[in-house]
């Protein structure tokens, strides 16, 4: 089985894609209106989950994208060597 950092990047992205999505339905569906953000109604542990998602996600693109450029420094370094 071969596993390349191109798929394992793809992976990272797709999931991180998949999460924000979740994350941005979740907080669409919230009752958060611009005249309730100060209301006694709105609950903050509604909204902190989501939040923590989409954070996770823009850690999982930075990792995808860590893994892509590690893997073009490499490969510089290769055909470097073999120069």
């Amino acid at each position: 089985m071969n596993i390349s950092p191109d798929s394992s990047a793809i992976q990272l992205f797709s999931s991180a894609q998949q999460k924000s999505n979740d994350a941005a339905i979740q907080i669409a569906k919230s009752s958060i209106q611009s005249n309730e953000t100060g209301s006694s109604n709105f609950n903050q542990q509604d909204i902190i989950k989501p939040i923590l998602s989409l954070k996770e996600a823009e850690f999982e693109t930075s990792a995808g994208v860590k893994l892509l450029n590690a893997e073009k420094n490499m490969l510089g370094s290769l055909i470097n060597e073999k120069a």
